[in-house]
């Protein structure tokens, strides 16, 4: 928001945690966790099973109140209100419907609780309907509908109420993998749409890439990285992230020596290669260069066109898998490490190499991110 001389107002946050903690009993399920979301933006909790992503979800909504810190929505203190007390509204993976009432009974039940009138609630549930693509069918029963029908009525019943913050615990985790991926692009559509903030909670990295504005990469109860899709997959800052969003090569060495933002790594069997060091890691001693397949080129005449300053790795070809849209190769090194390299299928499947070829694996340095154990 601009101002009559041209400066920025900076807006109030929808979500701001506070140094956040959630004890139950020994178990420290979230731990310390501060986190600004804004309005309208689509923020993904990333992690895996028990990192604490869901209970952080269950205390915005008011299910888990907090053990300590401040939880604050649009700037006021929420952290002892009930969730009927919140401008929230959130979105289960079971969906949750009353199986007894018809699809518009399900969507008009919180406007009935909130004694809205009779002709804006149907006016609204057929508003909510039409926003998540089915109208005509509130009234039938939720057992008629297909699955993914079924979680569209579950957000038009969150969205009918026009929660300021949409809460969203892996709402998509029981639909098919087609289907999953129609609904994912639908509710990034849905969001931009209704201008509302959506935080969504899932452990399905390709997911979290697709829908986010920014992504929080979880583990043990506390956020490791925040940013951007682009971010979080091309400049993680430590091995965790790196390993856990997409497949990532992982090779050991030590540093002996570095220039600016690049480090030069001595790695066993193989001699020096080059990496990226990002923004916060000191990089001495043993390291981890980290290069995603896709990042990395085949290249079966050793002495072939690779540009100088690249890293090359000979090894041996173990593997060839058929993957549809690429194959994917693993190269044995001489110090026993394995290289995966992905090439794309982007013509007829290349013959030119296989299983048991002496070949090298090139790569940018810019393309290698440097991390410490």
């Amino acid at each position: 928001m601009i101002n009559s001389s041209g400066d920025k107002i900076r807006q109030t946050p929808s979500i701001e945690l506070r140094n956040l903690r959630k004890v139950f009993g020994d178990f420290v399920a979230v731990d310390d966790l501060s986190l600004t979301v804004e309005a309208g933006e689509f923020l993904t909790l990333l992690g895996p099973s028990g990192c604490g992503k869901t209970t952080t979800l269950r205390m915005i909504g008011g299910f888990e109140y907090p053990t300590c810190g401040t939880l604050l929505i649009h700037g006021e203190e929420m952290g002892s209100r009930p969730p009927y007390q919140r401008p929230v509204n959130t979105v289960f993976q079971n969906y949750a419907l009353f199986p007894h009432l018809t699809v518009g009974e399900n969507i008009e039940y919180g406007l009935q609780m909130a004694k809205v009138p009779r002709d804006e609630r149907k006016r609204r549930v057929d508003e909510a309907l039409e926003m998540v693509r089915l109208p005509h069918v509130e009234a039938r029963k939720p057992s008629e509908l297909s699955g993914g029908q079924q979680q569209r009525v579950a957000l038009a019943r969150a969205l009918v109420n026009r929660p300021e913050v949409l809460l969203l615990d892996e709402p998509l985790g029981a639909l098919d993998l087609k289907l999953r991926k129609a609904m994912q692009l639908e509710l990034k559509e849905l969001n931009r749409e209704v201008k509302a903030t959506f935080i969504y909670v899932t452990h399905d990295q390709e997911e979290a890439l697709t829908m986010s504005d920014r992504i929080a990469v979880m583990s043990e109860g506390r956020i490791l990285q925040i940013g951007v899709p682009s971010e979080i997959y091309e400049r993680p800052r430590n091995r965790f992230v790196a390993d856990f969003i997409g497949q990532t090569n992982f090779l050991q060495g030590e540093v002996t020596s570095i220039e600016g933002t690049m480090a030069n790594i001595a790695v066993q069997g193989i001699g020096s290669l080059r990496g990226r060091i990002p923004d916060g890691v000191t990089a001495t001693g043993r390291v981890a260069i980290a290069v995603r397949p896709e990042r990395v080129s085949l290249q079966v005449d050793l002495h072939g066109g690779t540009p100088s300053s690249w890293n090359m790795i000979s090894g041996t070809i173990r593997d060839i898998v058929y993957l549809g849209t690429h194959s994917q190769y693993v190269i044995q090194m001489p110090d026993g490490q394995h290289c995966v390299v992905h090439r794309q299928n982007t013509g007829p499947v290349p013959h030119d190499s296989a299983i048991g070829d002496t070949v090298a694996a090139v790569f940018d340095p810019e393309s290698a991110t440097i991390l410490t154990y």
